[in-house]
């Protein structure tokens, strides 16, 4: 007898629109103290997640679907994994050479920043888009 495939819903969302919603094996991503993998049947849960890229293992696919966050909340219930991203991007629409030009730029203005919080804004979007470089390089690698 073969044993069930268990899954459980996951919903990527940012606030410009839905990125992903389907049925997952497991999912893993960037939490504040490391990476988290979540399965079905996973404890509750709520944290915040950092920059990075979010791994959802489709059932019946050999691909991952993969999502890059810029931070954001993770909710875990039985059954039901929420991701609300500060801005989520779809793994194929990561743009590596863009991401670089922007990362430039940033420092750049890192550079003529004057006071402490447009310091730490300028820091906040260096990582943000250090840790968009690595998943796009990430993901080119699996291809």
């Amino acid at each position: 007898m073969a044993e069930a495939v268990h899954t459980l819903h996951v919903d990527v969302v940012s606030a410009e629109e839905q990125i992903y919603s389907g049925e997952a094996e497991f999912v893993v991503l960037p939490g504040e103290a490391g990476e988290l993998g979540i399965y079905p049947r996973h404890t509750p849960l709520i944290t915040r997640i950092k920059p990075g890229a979010v791994r959802i293992k489709v059932p019946n696919q050999a691909e991952e679907e993969f999502v890059f966050v810029a931070g954001g909340v993770l909710e875990v219930q039985p059954k039901v994994v929420t991701v609300l991203a500060d801005t989520a991007i779809r793994g194929k629409d990561l743009d590596e050479a863009k991401a670089v030009e922007a990362l430039k730029q940033a420092e750049e203005a890192k550079k003529n920043a004057q006071g402490k919080q447009e310091v730490a804004v300028v820091e906040a979007e260096l990582a943000m888009l250090a840790a968009q470089i690595a998943a796009a390089r990430k993901l080119r690698g699996r291809r």
